[in-house]
């Protein structure tokens, strides 16, 4: 389990992106088409692109099921040692991270953030 530091975004800007960020290292597609999915489906939905119904959405149409945390003391790096296998989004309420094979991937350290949910890419 280890920290990678990586941010898709063209500029390598941090500019509240990290749902964008999150979901293009999960499903391998550019930070540019994730962008404009989210912004597509958020049309459609009525909705702001960076709300957690269209991002969920989307997330579900790539093929991934949410999932619940039921705790207030589970970081991000303990989701990580628990799921060495596998591609997850994990959502804190207001950050978004990658996290595969036991790795979180984010633009910064967000291992002590706490999920408050999950998405996992079906195998």
């Amino acid at each position: 389990m280890a920290f990678l530091m990586h941010n898709p975004n063209p500029k390598s800007a941090r500019v509240g992106d990290c749902v964008v960020r999150a979901i293009s290292i999960a499903t391998g597609k550019s930070w540019d088409s994730v962008y404009a999915l989210l912004a597509v489906k958020g049309y459609e939905m009525c909705d702001m692109p960076s709300s957690n119904a269209v991002w969920a959405r989307c997330l579900e149409e790539e093929g991934f099921d949410r999932h619940i945390i039921n705790s207030c003391c589970y970081s991000v790096r303990d989701f990580c040692l628990d799921h060495p296998k596998g591609t997850y989004v994990l959502g804190t309420g207001s950050h978004a991270v990658a996290v595969i094979d036991g790795n979180y991937i984010d633009a910064w350290d967000s291992g002590d953030e706490v999920p408050i949910y999950y998405f996992e890419r079906r195998r």
